[in-house]
């Protein structure tokens, strides 16, 4: 999701361009945050301050509805909280098309969200998914595709 502007993402951006030169000349990435609630949002926010979360995945079906492009190996985008402040920039490492039945114990874990386990994923994405398409009158379905973005933090709010 896409948070509200925050002076705080402006210094974040300044303060990796300081560090990191050669992004200088790269415009400002996109900005956002994960999941659809302030807790959830904001723990996943500080599991990537703390290296833990490193990867996410968005439904092909979110992609396809918003008409949003598919992310790219290289990506940056900076992670905010709930309320738009800036935490994190990371860096798109690899990306797999994945079947929501076919996610893994090692996405479970690499994700880093809840006991880091199997069952606590699907539980959860599968819920998620479920309230995300619901206002459009689609069903969650466990075949559906899901875009696995793997990503490293770069760089973290002092």
């Amino acid at each position: 999701m896409k948070p509200k502007l925050d002076t705080s993402l402006l210094d974040l951006w300044k303060g990796f361009i300081k560090n990191n030169p050669k992004f200088e000349h790269q415009k400002m990435p996109e900005t956002w945050y994960f999941c659809d609630n302030e807790k959830d949002a904001n723990e996943c926010a500080q599991l990537v301050v703390d290296g833990i979360k490193q990867a996410t995945c968005i439904s092909l079906w979110w992609y396809k509805t918003n008409q949003h492009p598919l992310p790219k190996i290289g990506d940056l985008n900076i992670i905010t909280n709930w309320e738009g402040q800036a935490k994190a920039i990371i860096q798109t490492t690899k990306i797999e098309n994945v079947p929501f039945n076919k996610i893994t114990q090692e996405f479970a874990e690499i994700e880093g969200e809840g006991d880091k386990s199997l069952g606590y994923w699907k539980r959860v994405h599968s819920a998620y998914y479920t309230r995300e398409m619901a206002p459009y009158n689609e069903k969650f379905d466990e075949n559906m595709m899901l875009i696995c973005e793997h990503f490293k933090t770069i760089f973290t709010k002092k």
